[in-house]
């Protein structure tokens, strides 16, 4: 029983057909595989373990399956769940699932696996992005019969069956379970073969998937290369097949030719400028008020994302439904932005701004930088592996940092003190509360504007754009997704033409 999120989707801006490189260098290698280009390498391979986005666009549907797989027109769709029923008051969902399925060393999925799944992502150290807003809701998981499992929720959540079609969702079984960091075992069409880290991932096609003889793909390498003209090149030169990416000016030189084509769709991504609330005087409401007032938001989306994004002013989507366009709660100022700063009593004020390597961050960084300097910020920027990214900035350890949020409807993290910019709210925390524990849609959607506009007010982060993804596709492959509601990449349904 597929459920309709088709309001995640919008329709697709552009598409292009393009390539530079002379056509001897673009034959395609092997009918059977395929090179996609990514920008960071996953720091594990287990996305219930970890709050990476980046391990999701290898594993998800590839290697790991859910119950429910979403699709990229926001359809969630039956997975490793054949069909469920939900009851009146929306707090019990009995799935039954899917008879014969097998992981990849041929232990049995059932129930038992579903359950030990999301009771291993309920425990405290688990560090599952879903945590607070799909597995700390049950309270129950009941075992029918070996394919049928019943997940007993406190509050009713119209989002379930689209939160366990995300990564963290994903089901893996006990034997197993403790290697997926480094040698993941799931029942996806795809098979984990060799890792070269800092380098590349190859997947390899399982011959005993239940979908195997429709698979066309056989071998499919993750290649990453963080810096954005080697990127390019790896294009040019005819090494990669997919290139994804989002919309930033490097894709501009692929717009004129016709051995790739440009594909620019819809994300749930939010580029913000992440505070550290812990280091004064960033603690001050009206220093980053300041800082907000600083940045002139759509010649940032013009210059650093070639004008394929939208602004925003909260930690929403445009694409997320209950969406509220709060871009103008702090308009482009920089005389506000300096008499800020006066009433806040700094006189100048030194920042290190850290760029993880992302074709969006190191194209915005300087941007960001020459706005602040304007208005008496000295910016210094710093450029961070994402290795080194993880274990300063999303340790706590930075000033400020530019970096996308990708996850859909992930407001949840701002109730949460010792997240990384260290943002606490009592009274945010009760709205979030109050909204999981409502069961009225139409209060609902009252709080959800609510939590928007109490985030936009505080100045919480510096919210910039909600990017378009740019995906820059050799011709003839099929199957490559536009539109991003998830971030995966669904390898089964990709062949040539």
């Amino acid at each position: 029983m597929p459920t309709s999120r088709r309001t995640f989707i919008t329709l697709p801006i552009v598409v292009a057909a393009a390539s530079l490189a002379p056509a001897t260098a673009f034959g395609r290698r092997n009918a059977r595989s395929v090179v996609i280009c990514l920008s960071l390498d996953p720091e594990t391979l287990d996305p219930t373990m970890a709050a990476s986005a980046a391990i999701g666009a290898v594993v998800h549907g590839n290697i790991f399956e859910g119950l429910t797989k979403l699709q990229e027109n926001g359809i969630v769709e039956p997975l490793l769940a054949e069909s469920w029923t939900v009851s009146p008051e929306g707090t019990r969902y009995k799935f039954h699932l899917k008879k014969n399925v097998r992981f990849h060393d041929g232990a049995r999925f059932d129930a038992e696996t579903v359950k030990f799944s999301f009771e291993r992502a309920k425990q405290a150290d688990a560090r599952n992005k879903l945590q607070a807003t799909l597995f700390n809701n049950i309270v129950d998981i009941l075992i029918h019969d070996v394919h049928t499992v019943e997940l007993i929720l406190e509050y009713p959540d119209p989002n379930l069956l689209f939160r366990l079609a995300e990564n963290p969702a994903v089901i893996l079984h006990p034997r197993t379970a403790g290697q997926a960091s480094h040698h993941p075992v799931g029942t996806g069409p795809y098979m984990f073969a060799t890792r070269t880290p800092g380098d590349s991932i190859t997947l390899k096609k399982w011959p005993d998937h239940r979908r195997a003889a429709s698979i066309q793909i056989d071998i499919a390498e993750f290649r990453f290369i963080a810096e954005p003209e080697e990127q390019v090149r790896a294009v040019l030169d005819g090494h990669v097949d997919n290139l994804f990416n989002y919309a930033t000016p490097s894709i501009t030189r692929f717009l004129s030719s016709d051995r790739y084509e440009v594909l620019i769709g819809t994300s749930t991504g939010k580029t913000m400028l992440a505070l550290n609330r812990r280091r004064p005087p960033l603690h001050d409401r009206r220093v980053r008020q300041a800082i907000t007032h600083a940045i002139d938001r759509e010649g940032y989306i013009r210059r650093a994302m070639n004008g394929h994004g939208r602004a925003i002013g909260s930690h929403f989507a445009p694409t997320e439904p209950g969406y509220l366009n709060l871009s103008g709660t702090y308009a482009y100022d920089p005389e506000r932005s300096r008499e800020l700063l006066r009433d806040a009593g700094v006189a100048r004020l030194h920042l290190v701004l850290s760029l993880p390597p992302t074709p969006y961050a190191r194209a915005g960084g300087p941007l960001v930088a020459e706005a602040l300097a304007d208005v008496g910020i000295d910016v210094t920027l710093e450029n961070v592996s994402w290795p080194q990214w993880l274990a300063g900035p999303f340790a706590g350890d930075f000033d400020i940092t530019l970096i996308n949020h990708v996850e859909p409807l992930d407001y949840h993290i701002y109730t949460r003190p010792d997240y990384y910019f260290g943002y606490d709210s009592a009274s945010y925390r009760e709205l979030v509360a109050r909204h999981q524990r409502s069961g009225n849609p139409r209060e609902q959607r009252m709080l959800f504007q609510q939590i928007q506009r109490h985030l936009a007010n505080d100045a919480a982060n510096v919210w910039l754009a909600s990017p378009q993804v740019a995906t820059v596709v050799r011709k003839g492959l099929k199957g490559v997704w536009m539109n991003y509601p998830i971030y995966m990449h669904d390898i089964a349904a990709m062949y040539w033409e």
